[in-house]
């Protein structure tokens, strides 16, 4: 005979929210969702039975609607997939590999293997709006290198397969030569969705580099217009990557790199000054012994003609002669007057030791400009290195590796000093990671001014066909692990480790009936996740669709004989434990009440079981019912 439950129960059973493979919160961030809630906040008048009404939506716009049919700016074949592909959440999870990491329990830095455009739909809940500076190195296209896949399955097989990059036997193949119809639409197609997702990540006040060379970087710089917004860009700064010529070239010798630089808001970021070099604190000196100390002298001219600035033709006085100065007709002073006399005031004019110059020229005070230097377009390879430096540097951690072109660690250095500050946790995202350069660099700039920037890197698994680095991951994590051996003191205040995640379908399985026998899929989708998975991997994923930090602190306790996770100080409590009985359930959820009160998170907690961790439904309900009249309303069952 079956009792009936009570109607209490029947209550509480309904705020145990079921998570599953179609519930919004195992999914990566839906961006489309999320850019519908937007427009509703800001126009609820254009929305109709929850659909937008663009008749209306324009007519609010007014004049800012732009319905031309011929519009200004970057169209190729496929550009609507390409914006479709950045809106389509993930189907995957990102796996934890302690065994492969570095200081796995206090560590903050991230490698991620897998396609980068689906660990950037993966990363979008947690790091939207947190990463300060980006830097990427993607394939400069020069039909060398191949594109990334849009479509993920389970794994680097697939993407060999679908980008056509392995021939009957298994061989690799370039998959984007410059013998296709579609040289230049391919690579567009593989850098539009990946940039327009890596936007999201920006903090308010953050900022992209992209390294490229000349072959794309118009195409670069299109559609980082519009993703970014034109408005947004900042420089396009030119590196010198070598010192050597290329004599056997057909046309020219080919001495340098772009980097485009992108803000994430140009009104909100600034970039840090550079640190004046001795050389250049060099032409400050104090011969007056002026109180106001050292100081340089520019020249007070101005390049204007007398017919084109008459008001600027005048005649000054000069300390040891009793004729007045004037300047010539075809470059006069550089000052109005009122001003001049205000710098005679003010005894900034120099003459020379001996008073021996015939036009004065203006004392530039070092307080008064700082130390700091704002950065210059060009930079040169013995500032900020170049090909050779970043090859010997590589072969000096890793003699076996072989790239063409990596980048030196000082390039990337340059940058972590325009873009970030060492005190503030800044994160710093590589997403095409290759050899690993960013997080040496990362390691570098905080040895040198001990700061506790973060850095994550993502790569591909791509194939080496070498014995030894059997995947281009493999060099990164290689390359990441020596440098850090090598440039690490002991000071365990600096972090030098990293956290291993791996590209993977989800923990969470989705429904997949049999029409034929859906007695037998019944049976088989009963446990909603993946066999042979580890119950590390499911609460990782909890903590990716969640939206909390890969890093997040973790504790583990034992509460009624059972394993319960706390993350983020309480902010989530998780038990994947079965066996829970009416009986188990009572104690349990009191120790995580109590667990809760001892932890005290400024944030409501949530809670969440696994469902058939549940020995019935008695048992799940009451364990609603305990937590929720302990004031924890989140209880959800996965």
């Amino acid at each position: 005979m079956t009792t009936a439950l009570p109607r209490l129960h029947l209550i509480e059973l309904e705020k145990m929210k079921k998570l599953d493979a179609e519930s919004p919160e195992t999914k990566s961030a839906d961006i489309i969702s999320g850019n519908v809630e937007v427009l509703k906040s800001l126009f609820p008048d254009a929305f109709t039975e929850g659909k937008i009404d663009f008749e209306v939506l324009k007519a609010l716009l007014g004049g800012s609607v732009d319905e031309r049919e011929e519009k200004y700016g970057l169209n190729w074949h496929g550009k609507r997939r390409a914006r479709q592909i950045a809106l389509t959440p993930s189907a995957g999870t990102l796996l934890p590999c302690p065994e492969e990491s570095l200081d796995w329990d206090t560590t903050r830095n991230l490698m991620i293997e897998g396609d980068n455009l689906e660990v950037l739909k993966l990363l979008q809940k947690s790091y939207a709006g947190k990463v300060k500076l980006i830097y990427i190195d993607p394939p400069y296209n020069t039909g060398k290198d191949f594109v990334y896949p849009d479509n993920f399955r389970d794994g680097i097989g697939n993407y060999l397969e679908i980008t056509s990059q392995i021939d009957d036997d298994g061989r690799r193949l370039s998959s984007n030569t410059d013998f296709s119809g579609r040289f230049h639409t391919n690579w567009i197609n593989m850098m539009y969705p990946r940039l327009k997702l890596a936007r999201n990540l920006l903090h308010n006040n953050g900022v992209i580099f992209v390294t490229i060379d000349d072959t794309e970087v118009a195409n670069l710089r299109e559609i980082a217009n519009e993703i970014f917004g034109e408005e947004n860009f900042v420089a396009n700064v030119v590196w010198q990557k070598k010192y050597a010529k290329q004599n056997d070239a057909t046309w020219f010798s080919t001495s340098h790199d772009h980097i485009l630089v992108f803000a994430k808001s140009k009104d909100a970021w600034r970039p840090n000054l550079l640190e004046r070099t001795q050389e250049q604190l060099g032409g400050y000196a104090n011969p007056d012994n002026d109180p106001r100390g050292p100081w340089q002298s520019v020249v007070y001219t101005c390049n204007k003609t007398r017919s084109e600035r008459p008001n600027l033709y005048y005649g000054i006085e000069h300390p040891s002669r009793t004729e007045r100065v004037f300047p010539s007709e075809t470059r006069v002073w550089g000052y109005e007057e009122p001003t001049h006399q205000k710098h005679v005031e003010e005894k900034r004019l120099w003459w020379g030791k001996n008073n021996d110059l015939d036009k004065p020229r203006l004392k530039v005070f070092l307080k008064e400009v700082g130390t700091g230097l704002v950065p210059d377009t060009l930079w040169l390879r013995t500032d900020v290195g170049d090909n050779q430096d970043a090859k010997r540097i590589l072969l000096d951690l890793i003699p076996e590796a072989a790239f063409e072109t990596p980048k030196p660690p000082r390039l990337i250095e340059r940058m972590i000093e325009l873009a970030t500050k060492p005190d503030a946790d800044d994160i710093v995202l590589d997403f095409f990671a290759g050899s690993g350069t960013t997080g040496q660099a990362v390691m570098n700039a905080n040895l040198a001014d001990s700061g506790n920037r973060r850095w994550l890197l993502v790569q591909l698994p791509e194939p080496t066909g070498r014995t030894d680095y059997k995947t281009v991951f493999d060099i990164t994590k290689a390359r990441v692990t020596r440098a850090a051996e090598r440039i690490s003191t002991g000071d365990r205040a600096l972090d030098f480790g990293f956290r291993v995640f791996k590209l993977a379908a989800s923990n969470i399985r989705a429904w997949e009936p049999d029409a034929s026998d859906l007695e037998d899929s019944l049976l088989k989708n009963a446990e909603h996740l993946v066999q042979g998975r580890k119950e590390r991997d499911v609460l990782y994923e909890l903590l990716l669709k969640l939206g909390l930090d890969l890093c997040v602190p973790v504790e583990t306790k034992t509460i009624a004989g059972k394993t319960v996770h706390s993350i983020g100080g309480g902010a989530l409590i998780v038990c994947l434990s079965d066996g829970l009985t009416k009986g188990v359930v009572e104690e349990l959820a009191k120790g995580i009440v109590d667990w809760r009160k001892a932890l005290a998170p400024a944030v409501d907690t949530r809670v969440v079981f696994k469902d058939t961790g549940f020995a019935d439904d008695i048992a799940k309900t009451n364990m609603a019912a305990i937590l929720n009249q302990a004031g924890i309303a989140d209880v959800r069952s996965l």
